[in-house]
């Protein structure tokens, strides 16, 4: 049989726990009371109308059906040779409303009906509340797309790291987190908002995220006032997580150096951006249109010698000094391969020695 007083204790509890209207949590309960009823004592068709009453304890399952001349459809309708005395009281189309719930919750059915009831509520409700929470935190990141949030770390759980924002808990997923970071509870964290959007398959979709490479833009966003006010512009940005980030910026002033207004001074504007992101480094790249000057640049700290560019193909080779070639190829080619990417350019190192012309 239905406890209704312990369904009244889980929706309470659930609702406090995960923040969800118990409103909202009594018409998922009530859905799914209806879909057992359908399966065991109607059919799909029929429109049944569950209520629970937590003030009197009490459930009432009914089942509307239209009134028609004739049926097609037993299911949803009624004739009205079977409203028999009461057939002047309607009209063609008219809903009648019956009430089955003495039928369903007698002494024979009771038992069977509430543990099919409750079983279908138990799978529900744990849908519901998954679609119900991605809802949630939909709403509540909803306009935030592309920004940092400073969100404090509640808990670390099975590689997940839970956080706080707002009183509200969300998930950092592992997919997201930087292998090498140390995060602790208490601990406040700039979080990138990396997408929120409405998709068929994770309808509604919220990534948040300490890797992906806007986190570092965004970054700069917030405490670089001239990327906001357009006076400098990112125009490409690559990133490593927690080795190496490589940004390519623009001005249309003559007067000002994008890559020193970036930088601060003494350093602090970069150092704000480095501390938050561990000490990951940071390459900050001039653009002035010039390909070569350009690709040279990106190679810091190696020493270029020459630059042969194919801009047909977007390739191109680049000489450095020998004993340079370390400097410019970097951890299993990584600064080759960020270069790359920076540039939209595919690059090949070459070596010279002193002797070379």
């Amino acid at each position: 049989m239905l406890d209704i007083a312990q369904i009244e204790a889980a929706v309470n509890m659930i609702s406090a726990e995960k923040k969800i209207p118990k409103e909202k949590l009594i018409d998922i309960i009530e859905s799914a009371i209806k879909t057992a009823y359908k399966k065991d004592y109607g059919t799909r068709d029929e429109n049944v109308n569950v209520v629970i009453n937590f003030e009197t304890k009490s459930i009432e399952i009914s089942i509307e059906k239209t009134v028609v001349k004739e049926v097609t459809n037993p299911s949803t309708e009624i004739s009205f040779e079977d409203l028999w005395e009461d057939a002047d009281a309607y009209s063609e189309w008219d809903i009648v409303e019956f009430d089955v719930t003495d039928e369903v919750m007698s002494e024979d059915n009771a038992e069977s009906f509430g543990r099919i009831a409750s079983q279908a509520a138990r799978q529900v409700i744990i849908q519901k509340i998954w679609e119900t929470e991605k809802e949630r935190i939909f709403e509540l990141f909803k306009g935030k797309e592309w920004e940092v949030i400073s969100m404090k770390v509640d808990m670390i759980e099975w590689g997940k790291v839970i956080l706080d924002y707002n009183g509200n808990s969300v998930v950092l997923p592992k997919s997201e987190q930087v292998s090498r970071d140390n995060y602790v509870a208490d601990q406040r964290l700039y979080i990138y908002v990396a997408e929120v959007a409405v998709t068929e398959k994770y309808w509604p979709r919220v990534v948040l995220s300490r890797k992906n490479a806007g986190l570092v833009e965004a970054l700069f966003w917030l405490f670089v006032p001239e990327i906001e006010e357009w006076v400098i512009n990112i125009d490409n940005i690559v990133r490593k997580a927690w080795v190496k980030t490589k940004l390519l910026v623009s001005t249309n002033y003559d007067e000002i150096d994008p890559v020193w207004t970036l930088i601060g001074q003494k350093w602090m504007r970069v150092k704000s951006v480095m501390e938050e992101l561990w000490g990951e480094k940071i390459d900050i790249v001039l653009n002035d249109w010039n390909i070569e000057n350009i690709l040279k640049k990106s190679l810091s700290p190696a020493q270029v010698i020459w630059v042969k560019v194919n801009e047909e193909e977007s390739k191109a080779v680049i000489t450095v000094a020998a004993w340079d070639r370390a400097k410019a190829v970097w951890k299993n080619w990584l600064n080759v391969n960020l270069s790359s990417e920076l540039t939209w350019y595919t690059i090949s190192i070459e070596e010279a020695w002193e002797n070379d012309k």
